[in-house]
């Protein structure tokens, strides 16, 4: 039993410099190796919940660290303490051989593929947590974001989860304009029987994109209606939007509320290490190519595509279809060949474009090496109070925004704390060489953009 409990310590040391101290010191560090049975190393987890995280998210990771340590054909297998009494535990392997699951499902949207970072660690925990115990952790769910940040994955990870546990599930996933395409036609024909078959009598229904229903008011009204037959029959609901609930424009009040009284979880922009993390994640799908790719493309390409991650997984397919097509070596040139055109189109478009904010943030806390809720958050130690008081004035200084808005972007700050914080810094350049490198060095990165 030595042998293994060494084996697991090595993986913990990987693990430590892996993860975040404080996912590291949750899940890892009390795990001991409990028995070695059929090729399998037992970890005796004391929290199902724990268990259920670590199979979903951390496993795989786990058992190829453990390939660094033995040429054994061995894996590691965490248990609660009912598993082992239960002992032996038949397990069923579930090949998910098609895409579209029942509930308009997208099976390849899970949690084992969804990449953990600083920026949707909460937001992963808690879905989770909703997957594991539908209808009684958080009702409803509100998910929010900006676009291509993962909520239709988290959302669908979370059905495709419960389905896993319990196929009898009825679980229905509809974007917001379906719903509203589904109440006009049945208005049209008279005819209600189908749509109310169809999302009345479900357990978990997933709505995607809810601002889409602003402005509409009789599909709003029988939403509204939808909503609390559901909520009264504990029945999970589970929401995304672009924006919290209570920013909703052209929503009624009675919805806003409804929402905003569950779990509001928002997924913030990813900082450069997870990014770079989701490429690396995307390389091992196209596993021809995942030892093809340095670490240096990858950093210029999570540097070039800092907002939405479809855009940044759709420029590193262009680069590594772009050198096959053309049949030469990925590098670091032919990778910035590959994407001048799209970032030129890019920075054209992003003249116009409000992520323009939310790309100053992210920069200003890449440069900091701090979280982008950590920028916009109430810390107020001067490693954040710094950043964000930068991040205020450049976007003042690039976009001129009314103070006011600026603050709305910065957690709903009042207008007088953004002029402070904007005139500090303008004040403090003068006399800071420091400062004034910074600032300027935070410019050209947004400018590169």
């Amino acid at each position: 039993m030595e042998k293994y409990q060494k084996l697991w310590e090595c993986v913990l040391n990987d693990l430590r410099e892996l993860y975040d101290e404080d996912i590291y010191n949750e899940l890892f560090e009390p795990l001991k190796v409990n028995k070695y049975l059929n090729g399998y190393i037992y970890i005796l987890v004391e929290l199902s919940f724990i268990k259920t995280r670590i199979d979903r998210l951390y496993i795989n990771r786990i058992n190829d660290l453990l390939t660094k340590y033995t040429t054994e054909n061995i894996k590691f297998k965490f248990v609660t303490k009912e598993e082992l009494a239960s002992e032996p535990i038949n397990t069923i392997e579930k090949d998910i051989d098609f895409k579209y699951r029942p509930g308009n499902l997208n099976a390849t949207y899970n949690f084992q593929n969804f990449v953990v970072g600083k920026s949707n660690h909460f937001a992963c925990t808690m879905s989770l947590k909703v997957a594991d115990q539908p209808g009684v952790i958080a009702n409803p769910l509100y998910i929010f974001g900006g676009v291509g940040l993962g909520k239709t994955h988290l959302m669908q990870a979370i059905g495709n989860f419960i389905l896993d546990k319990d196929i009898n599930q009825k679980v229905l996933y509809v974007k917001a304009d379906e719903f509203s395409d589904d109440y006009f036609n049945s208005t049209k024909t008279k005819n209600f029987e189908e749509f109310y078959n169809k999302y009345r009598n479900i357990d978990v229904f997933l709505v995607d994109d809810i601002q889409i229903l602003s402005g509409k008011e009789k599909t709003q009204m029988e939403f509204f209606k939808l909503f609390n037959i559901l909520y009264q029959a504990n029945k999970q609901i589970i929401i995304t939007s672009d924006r919290p609930a209570m920013s909703l424009k052209g929503m009624m009040d009675r919805l806003t509320t409804r929402f905003a009284s569950g779990l509001s979880i928002d997924i913030g922009i990813p900082d450069l290490d997870l990014r770079v993390n989701i490429l690396r994640k995307k390389l091992q799908m196209e596993t021809d190519k995942k030892d093809s790719i340095s670490d240096d493309v990858l950093n210029y390409i999570a540097s070039s595509f800092i907002t939405n991650i479809r855009e940044l997984e759709g420029a590193l397919k262009r680069v590594i279809y772009y050198c096959i097509a053309n049949n030469i070596e990925i590098n670091l040139q032919t990778a910035e060949e590959a994407l001048e055109p799209l970032l030129i189109t890019k920075k054209n478009s992003n003249k116009l474009n409000e992520n323009n904010y939310d790309k100053v943030q992210s920069v200003v806390s890449d440069f900091y090496n701090i979280t982008i809720s950590d920028l916009i958050g109430s810390k107020r130690q001067s490693k954040y109070i710094i950043p964000r008081h930068i991040a205020m004035y450049i976007i003042k200084q690039k976009y001129d925004l009314p103070y006011k808005r600026i603050g709305e972007l910065f957690g709903n700050r009042d207008h007088s704390t953004v002029l402070s914080a904007c005139e500090k810094i303008e004040n403090e350049i003068k006399i800071n060489t420091e400062m004034k490198l910074a600032v300027e060095n935070i410019l050209k990165k947004v400018e590169k953009e």
